[in-house]
């Protein structure tokens, strides 16, 4: 019991004596002096009705890949539809919805909002285009991080989903 006492005693005895006022001492002529300050942080200005990338309107890129030129028909190819639904719900459908925001964003109206060069060369190469492309690259921060994967369509693939796109609305 003893011990036991006179251990404990030695023990609060040693945090005491830590639980001191510390000294600072400067090492090679180095030293910090800490002041306090009393200014507030400077907050930045909140974006206001900033447009998410999403529903932003961008006709003039074609974004990066080897889709350079793509020419529509005003007329839109059923059979080259149905080939794109096809490729769409079996590809696609994991992480995009028509009609609602999902993984990805919704592809209805797509043409609408973005040149079909973009459209193709989003499909045939995500990595690249969120590597290089400013748009595609604020795409993914808006869906949470979650990149487009990369199918491995055919040119000729990608634009049977590029005219089913075009029957959407």
């Amino acid at each position: 019991m003893k011990i036991a006492t006179k251990s404990l005693a030695i023990i609060f005895s040693i945090l005491l004596i830590s639980c001191g006022e510390k000294e600072q001492k400067n090492k090679d002529g180095f030293s910090v002096d800490r002041v306090k300050t009393t200014k507030k942080p400077i907050e930045s200005e909140p974006v206001i009705d900033a447009e998410p990338a999403s529903t932003r309107i961008d006709l003039l890129s074609k974004g990066v890949g080897p889709i350079t030129a793509v020419s529509l028909d005003p007329e839109i190819n059923i059979d080259l539809a149905k080939k794109g639904e096809d490729i769409y719900n079996k590809m696609c459908l994991a992480c995009h919805r028509v009609g609602k925001k999902f993984i990805g964003p919704a592809p209805n109206g797509i043409l609408e909002r973005r040149s079909p060069e973009w459209v193709m060369n989003m499909i045939l190469n995500p990595d690249g285009m969120v590597k290089e492309d400013a748009l595609a690259k604020e795409l993914l921060q808006e869906f949470n991080g979650a990149p487009m994967s990369n199918q491995g369509l055919t040119e000729i693939q990608a634009r049977s989903v590029l005219e089913f796109f075009r029957t959407l609305k």
